[in-house]
């Protein structure tokens, strides 16, 4: 299948300013894009001229086939954005709010009140119908402007820091949605700050610092070519070792070595376990967190079996043994220099 979103040289300037250098990116139809990059990178600079609202200096990009340039009202069409504040509607009630832009994007009258309640019950947002926006808290105003970005239908979503300023439980809803967006094929691209929850959704991601996309893909892959390594997490049963919430005030000052900064005994099992480790091939380093065992692993890839394999031969009781998540700020603060426009 053709690509949803090519990017060609792509550029953007202001006076002396270069906002955007050249970018090019390709995204397949169902992809979610994580843009990642710190204030001032060229996220929304990008996100705008993708959504036809700026001009590029040169080069240009296609969505589903049609040029943002010499189209932006097709394009306007099959593209759903999503700014990155919402705007002010006074005395607008909801469904009033998604009835105006159901309008400008020409759904017929008829159509638009099952329209409507078809993106409120997708938001969450069924019971606020009525409501006036400006008493809506900013979760659901949120949710709103994603209602109103999806009222056309569009195959194409740009979201702008969708999850800015809103409190844990809000950023878990949005989250929820973008995942339940995924599933109806839709490609997006999402710009965010939230590094940690772009990754239980994104399978692609692009970090962008000073109008430069510095690295893009898939997100394993790049967790692959920044970090050359992983770390695997296992955990052993150690019945000999008290929980520390067991442990006496006498008996902490004299037990090592610290985990977590409180004094933890090491057992005999445990020893036993770090040694065997510290003797496999492709394993540089072991630590003891919270209760776990970190291995450090630098071997061939898809050879880690054989870590397990050793442990299980040597009568070491496992109880757990997987892949240690790679964090995305760690990815992003390995290849960033903390460089604006």
């Amino acid at each position: 299948m053709p690509p949803m979103i090519r990017i060609q040289n792509l550029r953007k300037e202001y006076r002396d300013l270069v906002a955007v250098k050249n970018l090019n990116l390709e995204l397949e139809p169902g992809d979610i894009f994580g843009f990642i990059g710190p204030n001032g990178a060229g996220k929304t600079t990008t996100i705008k001229m993708l959504a036809t609202l700026l001009t590029p200096t040169y080069g240009t990009a296609y969505i589903d086939g049609v040029d943002v340039v010499r189209y932006p009202e097709a394009v306007r069409s099959i593209v759903g954005y999503m700014p990155d504040f919402f705007g002010v509607y006074d005395d607008i009630k909801v469904w009033e709010y998604l009835d105006f832009f159901a309008a400008a994007y020409r759904i017929p009258r008829a159509k638009r009140a099952q329209i409507i309640d078809d993106v409120l019950t997708l938001t969450d947002l069924n019971v606020k119908k009525e409501a006036y926006v400006e008493s809506l808290s900013r979760g659901m105003k949120q949710r709103l402007c994603l209602a109103k970005t999806l009222v056309h239908d569009p195959k194409v979503l740009l979201l702008d820091e969708p999850a800015s300023g809103l409190d844990p439980r809000a950023r878990i809803e949005i989250k929820e949605l973008l995942k339940e967006l995924r599933s109806m094929g839709k490609t997006i691209i999402v710009s965010s700050h939230i590094l940690p929850e772009l990754a239980d959704f994104c399978n692609k991601i692009g970090i962008i610092e000073k109008g430069e996309l510095i690295i893009s893909g898939d997100v394993n892959e790049i967790i692959r070519q920044v970090s050359g390594h992983h770390t695997l997490e296992i955990r052993i049963l150690d019945e000999n070792t008290p929980e520390p919430s067991q442990l006496s005030i006498e008996t902490l000052a004299s037990q090592t070595p610290q985990e977590g900064g409180v004094a933890v005994k090491t057992s005999a099992e445990m020893e036993r376990a770090i040694a065997l480790l510290r003797s496999q091939p492709g394993v540089d380093e072991v630590k003891r967190s919270d209760g776990k065992l970190l291995a450090h692993y630098v071997g061939e890839p898809n050879q880690e079996w054989r870590i397990l394999k050793a442990l299980i031969e040597n009568d070491i009781r496992v109880l757990s043994f997987g892949t240690q998540a790679t964090d995305l700020e760690d990815i992003f603060m390995r290849v960033t220099k903390g460089i604006v426009s």
